[in-house]
């Protein structure tokens, strides 16, 4: 059977929605060299004091210096360690525990006041507790792995309670066990869950790195800033945080491959 040639109609709309997302780069893309021409030309014009906010060019010169004296490699490969192990570490451990909510309502009422005080408190406070405990290095993982692990909890259960009760019932009716359950109907239905969760604890971990690398490093790229900061040197500071952004980006668009092949 031949297949039936697309309707003028529907020509046009796919014409008019491909208009309209170029438009939203164009204006994206407006809007950014927008912000790096002002940027450039205020300090430059004395509009602002260039030793408080830096400017484009001086920012690209301070990323090519630190790359040739491996500055920036050495410092960055610190971060984003830390980031990955806080990230596995937060995601195993907060997968773990909120199966073993689901599993055991009665543990769930214990617990549930205290994670939800847990999860508002500000991480911060406990950098020095951490400190004093873990030593520099190993408060860094803890203060990221607090920031991260209780959202995780949280939205994990939440989705695994609303998973669809007709489903539930069916699968008991069949004889299925609780682990059966877990795993033939409440992880694949969370799916959609476990994504969500991805994308907000890895910038969750991301940041807590940052934070406690603000109080107790003396490598990674939060350590550059307050480096930075400490000397005076506005471009460095913004280099590292360009170098943020770019692995910010790089770490949404890996989520959403990862989401493309689970939803497959």
């Amino acid at each position: 059977m031949s297949e039936t040639a697309p309707t003028p109609a529907y020509l046009a709309w796919k014409t008019a929605q491909k208009r309209r997302r170029a438009m939203i780069a164009l204006a994206q893309a407006g809007l950014l060299a927008l912000f790096l021409i002002v940027w450039e030309i205020g300090p430059q014009r004395g509009w602002v004091n260039p030793m408080l906010t830096s400017y484009p060019s001086a920012v690209g010169q301070a990323l090519l210096d630190m790359i040739r004296d491996g500055q920036l490699w050495s410092n960055l490969g610190v971060t984003l360690l830390e980031v990955v192990i806080s990230f596995a570490a937060a995601m195993i451990g907060g997968t773990l525990i909120a199966v073993l909510l689901w599993m055991s309502p009665a543990l769930e009422r214990v617990l549930d006041p205290f994670l939800v005080v847990l999860n508002a408190l500000p991480k911060i406070a406990l950098v020095p507790i951490f400190y004093i405990w873990l030593g520099p290095t190993g408060s860094i993982y803890a203060v990221a792995i607090a920031v991260s692990i209780f959202i995780t909890i949280l939205m994990l259960y939440t989705g695994f309670r609303q998973t669809d009760p007709n489903k539930l019932k069916l699968v008991r009716t069949m004889g299925a066990s609780q682990a059966q359950i877990l795993g033939k109907v409440v992880l694949p239905g969370n799916l959609d869950t476990f994504t969500a969760t991805l994308k907000a604890n890895v910038g969750l971990s991301l940041v807590g790195v940052i934070v406690g690398e603000f109080q107790a490093s003396t490598a990674g790229l939060g350590y550059l800033i307050v480096y930075g900061s400490q000397i005076f040197r506005m471009d460095m500071v913004m280099a590292s945080i360009v170098v943020l952004g770019v692995i910010s980006i790089l770490i949404y668009l890996l989520i959403q491959w990862i989401e493309r092949r689970l939803a497959r």
